[in-house]
């Protein structure tokens, strides 16, 4: 038994601290939703969000059918992407392994929620009853928790159970009173909790004798739940399937067809049009910069307005992130608590020396600050593109090569608008050279695109594929063609160089306005639930048992 003291000794003599982990037996459980639940009554969760829950996956055809209830919420990963993300600190991990939520932080920006590959995280921005708001029964009114709202929830693996418990020395995962609530009310005992850090606990035994696998594992972020799906020492079979929907060694003739609810990859709705404005303008502001800073040396433009122009976009684009937040009173303070490892952080770091280092540019007429604060707007680009990356939950985000596509986009979208307003208001050899610029950097864009695609069709939802291949025209004709085409006329021509590199300026800048779109609110499904294996279900011969299933990917 451990209590909290023998925590705190173990702490300071660096003996070993327990690791609190979970198993679900999916040969056991029966899909009660019993935890569901116990989870939801123990922790007055309002309705629609589910802290525990269990999913129904039935695959193959009759009569080799196989039915699996799988439960899911937090996995209280060892590298937590959700706590990485946090701007505010709000998400931490425990020593204990358990990773946990500081509700008087949060500025519900539902960074993690998009970080988590596991779907575990909900944001409710207002009160939620049974029977409406204004229907309010008694026990919800006792137990109602204003301070969630706005804020991200999760599972917290009963931790005020397990620190109760370890006060009175008691055992988690053995006594009740310090166990969590869904593992107390399975009927079936396919749920375990434990100290994976004890050779000799419950779900160590458990693991040494039955074969498991953990979900999403390919993702990085080793989870703290594990799945038991077979009797017998696991040969580690099941962790080389983790990017496979049926096992190699037995491949049948046609891979097994999953009827699913709720697990395959579906449309992530905690980022909407606020934060796909907050990239649009945001990196636009920093390419106009960009663009004002290098190009306005070569005299004719008004270095000047041009920042100042850039710094409205950039403001713009951060007020779309005020309005995105759940708690944004907190946001402007909040967000500046995780320079460490959160690249939201990073980005509002950065923007708070570039928008005053463009305002004070204007306000004195010094058109040389424009240089660093061009500088500021490369990190500023930079830091857009390293936020979608770090989103774990979203595999068209995750790819590594989105950041170049921003980075390039965003310059490409600068200098649209720079060659736009000045074929119109000053043209000459800086705008023309603008142009010609803009091109390169249209096709800079275009090529890292390919690069983006070409990469997630190793490995991404059907339908982001989908949805990205249907709009690669735009990119393609919108942002690089028409504008090559309409420079070179305005270059040949002089007659009409200021409406076709105004038309071509703007071309550039809306295809990416549209990509940035669409990437960010119709491509963004998540990575929805995979099956390493499946244990053998139902009726039939053969079922499936042992295949692992991973629907809606390519």
């Amino acid at each position: 038994m451990t209590s909290l003291s023998d925590l705190r000794a173990a702490t300071a003599g660096g003996d070993s601290l327990p690791r609190w982990g979970m198993i679900a037996d999916l040969r056991r459980c029966v899909g009660c939703q019993t935890c569901t639940a116990a989870c939801k009554h123990t922790n007055a969760t309002p309705p629609g969000v589910q802290w525990r829950r269990v999913l129904d996956v039935e695959t193959g055809d009759f009569p080799h059918v196989t039915r699996t209830f799988v439960p899911i919420g937090c996995q209280h990963c060892e590298d937590p992407p959700c706590m990485h993300v946090c701007p505010s600190t709000a998400t931490g991990q425990r020593a204990d392994g358990i990773v946990t939520i500081d509700y008087d932080i949060c500025i519900g920006c539902a960074y993690c929620a998009v970080a988590c590959p596991y779907q575990a995280r909900y944001k409710i921005d207002k009160p939620l009853f049974a029977y409406g708001r204004n229907r309010r029964m008694n026990n919800e009114a006792q137990r109602e928790m204003p301070e969630r709202i706005g804020v991200a929830q999760k599972c917290t693996f009963c931790s005020d159970r397990v620190d109760a418990g370890l006060e009175k020395g008691l055992t988690p995962g053995v006594d009740p009173e310090a166990t969590p609530a869904c593992v107390n009310s399975c009927i079936a005992t396919a749920l375990s909790f434990g100290d994976l850090n004890d050779a000799n606990s419950n779900v160590s035994v458990l693991l040494r004798e039955n074969k498991s696998f953990r979900m999403h594992q390919e993702v990085g972020t080793h989870p703290g739940f594990h799945y038991i799906w077979e009797a017998g020492h696991d040969e580690g079979t099941a962790q080389e399937m983790l990017d496979t929907g049926y096992e190699p060694s037995e491949a049948r003739d046609e891979p097994l067809r999953p009827i699913v609810g709720g697990v395959e990859p579906w449309l992530q709705r905690h980022w909407d049009w606020r934060a796909a404005m907050n990239f649009i303008c945001g990196g636009t502001g920093a390419g106009l910069m960009i663009a004002g800073g290098f190009l306005g040396t070569m005299g004719g433009v008004p270095q000047t307005l041009v920042t100042l122009a850039a710094v409205g976009f950039v403001c713009l684009g951060l007020f779309m992130v005020f309005l995105e937040t759940g708690r944004p009173l907190r946001a402007p303070i909040n967000v500046f608590f995780h320079a460490a490892t959160s690249w939201m952080t990073r980005e509002a770091m950065v923007g708070a020396l570039l928008v005053p280092l463009g305002l004070l540019c204007f306000l004195t007429g010094w058109g040389w600050l424009s240089l660093p604060a061009a500088l500021l707007a490369a990190g500023y680009l930079y830091c857009q593109g390293r936020i979608l990356e770090q989103a774990k939950g979203i595999p068209a985000w995750r790819e590594k090569r989105i950041v170049p596509l921003i980075a390039a986009t965003g310059l490409t979208e600068g200098l649209g608008l720079f060659t736009a307003a000045g074929a119109l208001f000053f043209p000459g050899d800086a705008v023309l050279a603008g142009a010609i610029v803009m091109v390169l950097a249209a096709v800079a864009r275009a090529v890292a695109w390919s690069a983006y695609l070409r990469a997630l069709r190793r490995g991404a939802p059907t339908l982001t594929l989908r949805v990205l291949n249907g709009h690669a025209y735009v990119l393609l004709i919108g942002g690089l063609i028409v504008p090559l085409a309409l420079v070179t006329i305005g270059v040949m021509v002089p007659a009409f160089t200021a409406w076709v590199l105004l038309a071509g300026g703007l071309a550039a800048a809306a295809a990416g306005w549209i990509l940035k779109f669409v990437i960010v609110t119709k491509a963004s499904y998540n990575q929805g639930f995979a099956l390493v294996r499946t244990p053998e279900r139902g009726t039939g011969t053969g079922g499936g048992a042992g295949v692992g299933i991973k629907p809606g990917w390519s």
